[in-house]
């Protein structure tokens, strides 16, 4: 489960997530392009989530064979972004939205505020991100939240990684984790929605069962994933006492990349096990209203194509959502995509989103 889920700290990991993925945290400057050196007179607004991200030459590619000055909206995170496009409907910001994920996917299909495209890019991507089959929300990215881990206080305490979501309310983890708040953080929902779909509800041991024991364990909230990555956690600058923090597939690759060379290994790991990472799939779609459909689609359609799929890891730390679109050796080495992770359709999660984070409220916080 996305986007786990950007090019400026390591704060902008994950997605679109997202989410997936995507809450990321410490939003980037927002984008001015390079001058276009074809004079235009049209605008294009893409209004998104403050961790949108892309390399300037590649935009002012797209302007230059477009004819048009791409103007970034940003607007909060992508719950936030959302909610602006729904309440606007009528008098729409923007001409294109990029940032809705899975976790809000039915529920921006439900306002009836995109209009249908299908893409010729859109035959080219796997079945399993083409969550829309009106083709009003096209994917461009996914990521993974996940469990990290401080490679070196495991090695010093003498301890191998967990290797089950279980193992985590045994004994010898006893406060060793920390999460998100899934009301306040993207990742904290999309960890809360993993162990919805890996424990189930209403079974012998449900995800009620299992988060009672994380509190009974000692589980450490975080309103957000700035706080238990940086201040928290262990394994990252921040140097904080615990050596477990929910974060992205993505971290343990950025961490490396932003050291400037001075890292040739990650500090952390992933915990990669079953059922316990959740991917963030980001879309992007043409908002009902533009006065410019025509160059909307073209927008759609670069953002699907191999340059921007391109430039995705390194700029937004997700995974492109072509096949097509080369990995940097950085995501091979240090980002491996999880082969079993929890799953939940787009309608479970908008019938189930608000009272599984009531529900967990009152077992972890109250």
């Amino acid at each position: 489960m996305r986007r786990l889920a950007c090019l400026i700290t390591i704060a902008l990991l994950l997605a679109a997530c997202g989410q997936p993925g995507a809450q990321n945290p410490a939003a980037p400057p927002i984008i001015t392009p390079a001058a276009n050196t074809v004079p235009t007179t049209e605008r294009l607004v893409l209004m998104t989530h403050d961790s949108f991200s892309v390399s300037e030459d590649v935009l002012a590619a797209f302007e230059q064979s477009a004819g048009v000055k791409v103007e970034v909206l940003k607007a909060g995170d992508a719950g936030g972004a959302l909610n602006q496009a729904i309440l606007s409907k009528s008098a729409p910001l923007a001409d294109v939205f990029f940032g809705v994920d899975n976790t809000f996917l039915s529920r921006a299909l439900a306002a009836d505020i995109f209009l249908p495209y299908e893409s010729p890019a859109l035959a080219a991507l796997p079945a399993e991100l083409k969550l829309d089959p009106s083709s009003r929300l096209l994917p461009v990215d996914f990521g993974y939240v996940l469990i990290n881990y401080d490679k070196a206080a495991l090695a010093e305490a003498g301890r191998t990684p967990p290797t089950s979501l279980e193992d985590l309310a045994k004994p010898e983890w006893r406060g060793q984790l920390v999460v998100q708040n899934p009301a306040t953080s993207s990742p904290g929902l999309a960890f809360l929605l993993a162990t919805v779909a890996h424990f189930g509800e209403g079974t012998g041991y449900s995800w009620q069962d299992y988060w009672r024991d994380l509190r009974a364990n000692e589980v450490v909230v975080s309103q957000d994933w700035s706080d238990a990555y940086y201040t928290q956690f262990s394994g990252s600058s921040g140097a904080g006492p615990y050596p477990l923090v929910v974060s992205y597939s993505t971290s343990p690759a950025a961490e490396v990349f932003f050291s400037e060379g001075k890292l040739a290994e990650p500090p952390t790991g992933n915990l990669i096990v079953p059922g316990g990472s959740f991917r963030q799939v980001e879309f992007v779609g043409i908002l009902k209203g533009t006065a410019r459909e025509e160059l909307a689609r073209r927008f759609v359609d670069f953002m699907l194509q191999p340059e921007f799929q391109a430039d995705v890891p390194l700029q937004m730390f997700v995974y492109p959502a072509s096949p097509a679109a080369a990995l940097p050796e950085l995501f091979t080495q240090f980002a491996p995509v999880p082969e079993q992770p929890a799953t939940l359709t787009p309608e479970a999660i908008e019938q189930g989103r608000e009272a599984w984070i009531q529900t967990w409220t009152e077992l972890v916080l109250r």
